[in-house]
């Protein structure tokens, strides 16, 4: 097989043991993810997926990458930096929202409960933090620090470079906020409490932004 042809040839299969863990992922959970099973479902012998994936956490860890880098570009995507603060930081916030509920087993992966026995590698780091980094920019350009008072010194000093020190606290708490509204939906919390969920979540939004002077 020439060599442009057993690189597509691995790649696909790569594609194909990454979709059918994906598809496990949402039938079973991250916790129940097993290599064996992905072979067999890909058509692979237990010991040939081997050359493809090293371990389940190496399989974890490439879903892990690929989820943050997902939601990440959708975040990005979201911001158009020629619009108000208020509506770019809204965007992001929508935009992190509809992935989540496209793609509730991905998102339970990176932001729910921690997968049994798996530590996440510092690899995982970069794609982690895309969100974090789109919505600290708008807070970089437009966040008033006059806007924040009283917040302790807590973070580390190089977490959120360029934010004002005033703002860094209330900025991953409105990072937080993100996500544990998100999660609370996806994962049925609201259930008989929050009637109107779109109007429900801009108004978190909104409130967030304030918290950081937008």
């Amino acid at each position: 097989m020439p060599p442009g042809a057993r690189a597509r040839a691995r790649a696909e299969t790569s594609r194909a043991i990454l979709d059918e863990a994906r598809r496990q992922l949402a039938e079973q959970g991250a916790a129940a993810l097993s290599l064996r099973s992905v072979a067999r479902e890909v058509g692979m012998v237990s010991s040939a997926v081997y050359r493809y994936v090293a371990s389940r956490d190496d399989l974890l860890t490439r879903l892990i990458i690929e989820a943050y880098d997902a939601v990440g570009e959708r975040a990005e995507a979201a911001r158009d930096p020629g619009a108000s603060p208020r509506v770019q930081w809204r965007a992001v916030w929508r935009a992190v929202r509809t992935w989540a509920l496209e793609h509730p087993a991905e998102y339970a992966l990176i932001y729910g409960s921690p997968v049994p026995g798996y530590a996440a590698p510092a690899e995982t780091i970069p794609a982690a933090g895309r969100v974090g980094l789109v919505l600290a920019a708008i807070v970089v350009e437009h966040g008033d620090p006059g806007a924040a008072t009283g917040w302790p010194e807590v973070l580390r000093p190089d977490v959120l470079p360029g934010v004002p020190p005033a703002l860094a606290v209330p900025a991953v708490v409105a990072w937080t906020q993100l996500y544990g509204t998100v999660g609370f939906e996806l994962f049925g919390q609201y259930e008989n409490v929050v009637v109107d969920r779109d109007a429900y979540f801009d108004a978190v939004a909104d409130a967030a932004a304030a918290s950081v002077g937008l």
